[in-house]
């Protein structure tokens, strides 16, 4: 299915109110105002336990007054939780009264609201709440050669809900980065990182300073791509000049001041984030620019731009010319509007008839071209005879529907390119339409019609 906007991460938020009415009201308000939102609300605090051990939210209220457990109470079981200790906890209440200043915080609080302000500005505050701390609990990649120093730092960051993985030299360092730039897509969630976090002064080899130069030369990572914190025991100006220059996004100085060093993680988080925004965004573009919008395969440009890295991978392939036979008669008799659909369905049958490792293309008006990756002539005839075999049972808008199909492959073609194989495949199409439609026919490099 093409995705015409850009999909956002969906927010699960639960609401906890012991008012029935309350619970509905804010539901209804919230998911008019956040569309894409799940919300689940409940009664009771014991009511919210149950769905948060099955169940992980990405943010919580709560009333401060419940039927049994009350607000803090529930809040300090969250908070006891390995799944949702790091969720965000907002308690509504009408009074903020001392217990709720004085214990709340420590309690596990995010932040908590003045019910006497109204339902609307209780939902704007979530959805406040919500893009604040969306993306920003992260992965740390910590380089620190001192043990001692390391456990004080790591479990300090915890508890602020980062992810640490904590190494003690440059190089391990620069081994785990180059694994999650080099195979993203085999690494588990606890191996990629969000920012680095190292000393600038380590034992071994490689210093900080080298793994920040490693990190931006050699790995070619962008300070937004890959944000980097640097702590150092001295203050001056000539090592701040040293650590910018190394490629440093910031800065902090031992000893470690918690508040300081939270700040300027959280803030390279949110650099991070946007990163991550705008390359989701750009690929989201992309794939719209490259997609045709009437029938859901990949468009031409895709197959001019894309083809030929595809080729270069997959030296052995086959490449099919598949046309619709008489397709002229169905928008003249029929109209274009019952045309378009008819190209639609083809298009969705298509897609669903080839993996996604296989490369379909709208190549012009009515006719698609498929690039089957190690896939010989032989095997290619197979899947060719299939498909026109399953075309013909289709009936689209209930009207008979044939295709014609053209194949060759790469196979004893020496640098066959995307251009040479369009042309043999469009010479067996040719062929195949000559001899009378729906039937295929292949085409060698020898230029003999087989």
């Amino acid at each position: 299915m093409i995705s015409f906007k850009v999909i956002e991460k969906t927010s699960r938020i639960m609401i906890v109110d012991r008012s029935e009415v309350a619970r509905s009201i804010i539901s209804h308000i919230l998911q008019k105002e956040m569309q894409n939102a799940y919300i689940v609300t409940c009664g009771s605090a014991e009511e919210a336990l149950e769905y948060l051990h099955r169940e992980k939210f990405d943010l919580i209220t709560t009333s401060l007054l419940l039927p049994g457990l009350d607000g803090l109470d529930l809040c300090h079981e969250i908070r006891k939780s390995e799944k949702q200790h790091l969720t965000p906890v907002i308690v509504v209440s009408s009074d903020a009264d001392s217990r709720l200043l004085r214990e709340g915080f420590s309690a596990g609080v995010t932040d908590y609201f003045n019910k006497s302000l109204g339902y609307k500005r209780l939902v704007e505050f979530i959805k406040d709440v919500c893009q604040r701390h969306s993306g920003l609990v992260g992965r740390v990649l910590y380089v620190e050669d001192s043990l001692s120093t390391a456990q004080t730092t790591q479990t300090l960051m915890e508890k602020h809900g980062l992810y640490i993985t904590h190494v003690t030299s440059a190089e391990e360092a620069l081994q785990l980065l180059k694994k999650s730039k080099e195979h993203p897509d085999d690494l588990g969630e606890d191996e990629v990182f969000d920012i680095v976090f190292t000393d600038f002064f380590l034992e071994g080899q490689m210093t900080g300073g080298d793994l920040l130069y490693a990190i931006r030369t050699q790995l070619h990572c962008s300070r937004q791509e890959m944000p980097v914190l640097v702590i150092t025991i001295e203050d001056n100006k000539k090592c701040q000049a040293e650590i910018f220059h190394a490629g440093a996004n910031d800065f902090i100085t031992k000893p470690v001041i918690e508040e300081v060093l939270i700040a300027r993680v959280k803030s390279l988080l949110l650099v991070k984030h946007q990163y991550n925004v705008l390359r989701r965004y750009s690929r989201d573009m992309y794939h719209l620019a490259t997609t045709d919008s009437l029938t859901g395969v990949r468009n031409k440009r895709f197959l001019m731009e894309e083809g030929p890295g595809f080729i270069a991978k997959n030296p052995l392939l086959c490449l099919m010319m598949v046309d619709i036979d008489h397709f002229e008669i169905i928008n003249d008799v029929q109209g274009h509007m019952i045309g378009d659909h008819v190209l639609h369905l083809i298009g969705r049958f298509l897609n669903d008839f080839f993996p996604e490792d296989i490369l379909v293309t709208r190549f012009a008006g009515k006719k698609f071209t498929v690039l089957v990756p190690n896939c010989n002539i032989n095997k290619g005839k197979v899947i060719g005879e299939e498909l026109r075999q399953k075309m013909a049972k289709l009936k689209p808008e209930g009207l008979e529907i044939t295709i014609s199909i053209g194949v060759t492959d790469s196979e004893e073609q020496i640098g066959a390119t995307l251009a040479t194989l369009i042309a043999d495949a469009d010479s067996a199409l040719h062929s195949a339409q000559i001899q009378g439609y729906n039937r295929l026919c292949t085409y060698k490099t020898t230029k003999e019609l087989i």
